[in-house]
């Protein structure tokens, strides 16, 4: 590939902080966030249409995590690589490995990476492998890193319960402690400016759970959803058959519905029920609860009002 290197108004005597996904819900976040604090930004997204314009940010060309010269072309002269991890495929740990191989080739000091709660080589949700596999690798390498290991979003709990009002899965009596995007985006970049304002490794070698204030039941939030929403909302549990059943209808791959199943199960085992105090620690704020983002961000539960 020959993308030209990435130009703008970057001062090339500030660390720059390299933020992947920066046109997505987390990346973007980031972003935005250390632009308003005049932290020189290098964006990188597969799609540069769909990059933030941010005062003293870049963006990169494209440059796919698989894509090991299109990455080091993109990340040359970053001290800091905050890497959200990518949709989730059966490459995903192939994409991060030469993504981080890339940044540590071309110099890069750190790396902040987004994993995800309960990260380990038998996680129950099979997605939080690959993060696990990830995170090895991140270590095994030649750079500081800090890992960031998000529960499930907020944001997902309207987005599982279908336009029926059915909440549905096989994740028993489990409670799990999900997390605001704002959150984690408030969160990286407490960590991402200690470093980039002066030389501040505190945070080094260190993984975070970041999770929201409670654990609850998908039973709970039904009833919230049905406290926000005006209509009854209800959680059905599922075996694991019935789980795989009811989403033949999407015509997804194996391995996309064994992570969308395997979620659930992660719940009912208690892998999901860890509560952190992470976020307000980091920045000096409380963690969002359920009920409250719901308040604040009725676009996430519209589906459900539409009941004809």
């Amino acid at each position: 590939m020959n993308n030209p290197p990435p130009t703008g108004p970057e001062n090339p005597g500030a660390p720059i902080v390299a933020v992947t996904g920066a046109g997505g819900a987390v990346g973007g976040r980031v972003a935005r966030r250390l632009a308003r604090a005049g932290v020189p930004v290098r964006l990188l997204g597969r799609d540069p249409s769909r990059l933030p314009e941010l005062p003293g940010a870049v963006a990169a060309p494209p440059a796919p995590y698989g894509d090991g010269e299109a990455m080091r072309r993109a990340l040359a002269g970053a001290h800091t690589l905050f890497l959200v991890s990518a949709h989730e495929s059966p490459y995903r740990v192939r994409e991060h490995t030469t993504a981080v191989d890339a940044a540590v080739a071309v110099g890069v000091e750190r790396i902040v990476y987004v994993s995800f709660l309960g990260a380990a080589p038998d996680a129950t949700f099979t997605f939080a492998r690959d993060h696990w596999h990830t995170e090895a690798h991140i270590r095994a390498a030649d750079v500081r890193y800090t890992f960031l290991r998000d529960s499930l979003y907020l944001a997902g709990i309207p987005a599982m319960t279908g336009a029926d009002g059915v909440l549905r899965g096989p994740a028993g009596d489990g409670r799990v402690a999900a997390v605001a995007h704002d959150d984690i985006a408030d969160v990286a970049v407490a960590v991402l400016l200690a470093d980039t304002e002066s030389d501040d490794t505190r945070y080094d070698a260190i993984t975070y759970d970041l999770t929201g204030p409670e654990a609850f039941t998908l039973a709970e939030a039904a009833e919230e959803l049905s406290r926000v929403t005006g209509r009854t909302v209800t959680y059905l549990p599922e075996t694991r058959e019935e789980a795989y059943a009811s989403r033949a209808q999407y015509g997804a791959e194996d391995w996309e519905v064994a992570g969308w199943v395997t979620s659930y199960e992660a719940i009912a085992t208690g892998e999901m029920a860890t509560v952190s105090e992470a976020v307000p620690d980091l920045t000096g704020h409380p963690a969002t609860s359920l009920a409250a983002f719901l308040r604040e961000h009725p676009d996430s539960y519209r589906h459900l009002l539409k009941t004809d």
